[in-house]
């Protein structure tokens, strides 16, 4: 879902500027990047439990039924 976030005409400079330096496709890209990278905040999370099951079938339509 797309929001608008207000930035002063300097900051939109220096997205703007690492945007062509990361060649990234939006600001949104760049921001990500940033925290990513300054948070040291992982893409994902998938498979940082290796103690999880799958789901089941049964797991599944419980959570339909909800």
């Amino acid at each position: 879902m797309p929001t608008t976030v207000q930035v002063n005409e300097k900051t939109l400079q220096m997205l703007n500027k690492a945007k062509k330096e990361m060649k990234a496709k939006s600001h949104d890209e760049v921001i990500k990047k940033l925290l990513i990278e300054r948070k040291k905040i992982p893409c994902s999370m998938f498979g940082s439990n290796p103690k999880l099951t799958s789901f089941t079938e049964e797991d599944r339509a419980e959570f339909h039924e909800l």
